[in-house]
């Protein structure tokens, strides 16, 4: 299993067109116990702006998105009580799919975090194209750039079963497309790569595949490669860890 992967690119803010901006104090809930700010916490500030802008934006409720791939590259972990700016924008635009970037920072705290998203129809769950009002909103900041929502990352190798370990989704994990929340695969990850300790920074990237449902669930790790899978071993995520 190589131990590289080019992860998705942090293109830089744009001087003009259509940034959104929003703020947060991490709370008791998104930190540890010695204040840092989970993963899983952030992948949730992520989907929160990402909701607010659309909303600000006047298109709320004009599809269903899902998350393909998130990257998340932290220079230094927000902590409790923070006063965090979020500026968020489109980085890429393709046909059903588009790319957003979004910065975290305030008090010391630095992160940077791209994903890919895939815009559905709400009546039939299959992918749908962007209209006109749409790409006018957001092409300007996304460059002319694409945002291929093709599966990138390899499955677990022969022998990774020999790593496995245990997790279990809750009923309270799911979210309103009725199942497991993205936010929620971040949980295993800050097991798998974060223990023992508080790190500096991270740098991660989370592939999802096929969507899980709450009940047992098994991890493999492969060096910086971990996969969370059913116990039948369908793929529901995989994650590479480059720092």
């Amino acid at each position: 299993m190589s131990a590289e992967l080019e992860m998705m690119e942090l293109v830089p803010e744009p001087a003009s067109g259509r940034v959104f901006e929003g703020a947060i104090q991490p709370g008791v809930a998104d930190v540890t116990g010695g204040g840092r700010a989970r993963l899983d916490a952030i992948a949730r500030w992520l989907q929160e702006i990402a909701r607010q802008d659309l909303e600000d934006a006047r298109f709320q409720g004009r599809g269903v998105w899902i998350v393909r791939r998130t990257r998340i590259r932290v220079e230094s972990f927000p902590h409790y009580d923070d006063r965090l700016s979020l500026r968020t924008f489109c980085s890429g635009i393709g046909r059903f799919s588009a790319e957003r970037r979004t910065v975290i920072e305030g008090e010391g705290a630095r992160v940077d975090t791209v994903s890919r998203w895939i815009c559905l129809d709400p009546q039939g769950g299959r992918p749908q194209r962007f209209d006109d009002d749409f790409k006018r909103a957001y092409a300007e900041t996304a460059a002319g750039r694409d945002a291929n929502v093709r599966v990138r990352h390899p499955g677990p190798p022969e022998g990774a079963a020999a790593s496995a370990e245990p997790w279990e989704f809750r009923a309270t994990d799911l979210d309103i497309a009725g199942h497991v929340n993205n936010s929620h695969y971040w949980g295993p990850l800050e097991q798998a790569f974060l223990a023992g300790g508080e790190p500096a920074g991270f740098d991660g990237e989370v592939e999802h595949r096929e969507p899980a449902l709450p009940g047992q669930a098994v991890l493999l790790r492969d060096g910086p490669w971990a996969w969370i899978t059913s116990t039948k071993g369908e793929v529901h995520a995989s994650a590479f860890s480059g720092a």
